[in-house]
């Protein structure tokens, strides 16, 4: 979800925008600063075109650079300026430089607001883009209301029935899907859906951008008939409109592979992230960001069948590419080092696992903060490495400040609290703490029963766990149990 809100944040073009550059084409030739705004208008493009190459260093220079000629031609205030800090934040988005882009995009949206009031669409625009940029950063308590206000500045102004007012749908949808908020999220993305067919026709690709959306949600449902149908309606949109080698099918093909990496069709889903990771090859280079994350999901696939070489060897080429494009201390690297410490660690090679794991733990600290789902999930993993090592009292503050962490964030009932609770408890019973475990076991197990059904296979487990720890407790002597 957050991948495709990322890859379309910055590049949509509304009819408010085609205006807006009518007028200015139109304006600048009797502007005093003609030259000045040429000058602006070649640099946006330039780096509008190394945005959507890759180039995100040089492109930054240049948007930063646009930045200052509109300043300093229009004013701080000119709605120019506003597209410069826009351009300007999407690349420091890229870049990994996270305040820096929340930066420009608040004061983008000021300066608009300021200009053009509160209730007016290109603001509606604004209001999207710092929406979509929070979804990315996993801050949806920041994007919702964002999404909410431009969707009712757009149904206001154009009707219930507009391809604007769908975008913003579609952007609460993600949300709400982020949120686990399933039913609100496939209500929003059916009703952007009906209204883009209507407005835009049924091989629209804002259409196939909706097929996606609804595709993943289904694919988290283990609706697995329903995803792979709309992943290959996107699919077939995209290939007929934009040819078989664009980046946009690859993410359809990145979507059919989860599909069946979900189902543990691995011989299915190598393929797939293999023409997916050709298409990005080709179209960005070999030393692409976007190429890094084909080259995670393809060792992925390596890792689950066992090929841990493989697997390592792509981790390991990713890391090389994503530290190269961000620097060695961005979110994407210590995404990729979690990978390579997870080969390590299936090959009990916990020595090789454990700095690796730390290394990612200290980058997401850093970026995220210390109370972040993502940091919560390097502790749970280092800790995992201490437990299979026996290291039971180094593995237990890891297990404790991860379960706090995802209690806070996401909730008492939250899966992931449940994995926190059970792995916690089984560390407990590791060192014979079975009054400590119990009622850990207990709680995991409620909430997995509740959340996926006596039937499920995680549910089956804590009850084999809980059912092992009784068993434990009658064969200890009576004076241990008091």
């Amino acid at each position: 979800m957050l991948a495709g809100s990322l890859s379309n944040l910055g590049f949509r073009r509304t009819w408010w925008r085609r205006c807006l550059g009518t007028l200015l084409l139109c304006t600048s030739f009797a502007w005093p600063g003609f030259a000045q705004t040429e000058r602006w208008q070649q640099l946006d493009t330039r780096a509008s075109e190394l945005t959507r190459s890759g180039t995100y260093a040089e492109g930054a220079s240049v948007a930063q650079e646009a930045l200052e000629v509109a300043e300093a031609t229009f004013g701080s205030i000119d709605l120019r300026v506003a597209i410069s800090l826009n351009r300007l934040a999407l690349l420091r988005l890229r870049m990994g430089m996270y305040s820096a882009a929340e930066s420009l995009y608040q004061l983008a949206l000021v300066i608009r607001e300021q200009s053009l009031g509160p209730e007016h669409p290109v603001v509606a625009e604004s209001l999207n883009e710092l929406a979509s940029f929070y979804e990315s950063q996993n801050r949806l308590t920041d994007a919702e209301p964002l999404y909410r206000r431009a969707l009712a500045i757009r149904e206001n102004v154009f009707g219930r029935e507009h391809p604007d007012v769908a975008e913003s749908l579609n952007g609460l949808a993600g949300v709400y899907y982020d949120q686990h908020k399933y039913d609100d999220a496939e209500s929003l993305y059916q009703r952007a859906l009906a209204i883009r067919q209507k407005a835009l026709g049924a091989e629209h690709l804002d259409v196939a951008e909706t097929f996606s959306g609804l595709a993943t949600l289904y694919e988290t449902q283990k609706k697995f008939a329903e995803a792979e149908m709309l992943q290959h309606r996107a699919l077939t949109i995209r290939e007929k409109v934009l040819g078989p080698e664009h980046p946009d099918v690859a993410e359809n093909l990145i979507g059919l592979a989860d599909i069946d990496y979900d189902q543990s069709r691995y011989v299915d889903a190598e393929p797939l992230y293999l023409r997916a990771l050709q298409i990005r090859e080709k179209a960005f280079g070999l030393e692409h960001r976007i190429v890094a994350a084909s080259l995670h999901d393809l060792a992925g696939v390596y890792y689950a069948e066992g090929k841990y070489d493989e697997a390592g060897r792509l981790y390991q080429q990713a890391i090389v590419i994503d530290e190269r494009a961000l620097g060695p201390e961005r979110r994407a690297v210590a995404t990729m080092l979690d990978g390579l410490a997870g080969v390590y660690y299936a090959q009990g090679r916990y020595a090789d696992a454990e700095p690796i794991y730390r290394r990612g733990l200290s980058i997401l600290e850093r970026v995220l903060g210390p109370e972040h789902p993502a940091v919560a999930l390097d502790l749970y993993y280092l800790a995992g490495v201490y437990y299979a090592e026996r290291k039971y009292s180094d593995a237990e503050p890891l297990y404790q400040r991860a379960l706090a962490i995802r209690e806070k964030a996401l909730g008492p009932e939250h899966p992931d609290v449940a994995a926190s609770l059970y792995s916690l408890a089984n560390s407990y019973y590791a060192q014979g703490r079975y009054a400590d475990a119990e009622p850990l076991y207990q709680r995991a197990l409620a909430i997995r029963e509740k959340g996926l059904g006596l039937g499920h296979p995680d549910t089956v487990q804590i009850v084999g766990s809980l059912s092992n720890l009784y068993l434990a407790e009658k064969s200890m002597p009576m004076q241990n149990l008091f």
